[in-house]
């Protein structure tokens, strides 16, 4: 077994200086609430991200979540499972509820009638009918 480290041994290159961080990479499509689901825990984006596949790169102690290969969010890594972070910043405006986004329509006017007409179309109606059937 010496003879053989002896061997490989000027192969051997020294160990990094710097602590080897490893990373787990995966896509993940961000909910409509502007979440990422990463190992059982949700983490916030910006709510100029939302609806679109994202990369994250999940780390020991920090996740990050990138768009285009630019880093969007960054938070450190929850503990335990179901559980939630939203860094303040993500969250500008309350969400737009569908109603606000329909465009306002113009208020049109009323047209007021009596009973009576509609008592006549009634009535023309009817005899309209009554000579179609015989």
């Amino acid at each position: 077994m010496r003879e053989h480290f002896a061997e490989e041994q000027p192969h051997l290159r020294p160990l990094p200086a710097l602590r080897y961080d490893a990373v787990l990479t995966v896509e993940r499509r961000i909910s409509c609430e502007g979440m990422v689901a990463v190992a059982g825990n949700y983490y916030s984006v910006p709510d100029t991200a939302r609806l679109r596949v994202v990369e994250v790169q999940h780390h020991t102690h920090e996740v990050r979540i990138f768009e285009e290969g630019q880093l969007i969010a960054r938070h450190p890594v929850l503990e335990g499972k179901n559980r939630k972070r939203i860094e303040p910043g993500h969250r500008k405006a309350p969400p737009v509820k569908r109603a606000e986004m329909l465009p306002a329509t113009p208020a049109l006017p009323m047209l007021q009638r009596s009973l009576a007409f509609y008592g006549a179309v009634g009535e023309r109606l009817a005899s309209l009918n009554a000579k179609g059937a015989a």
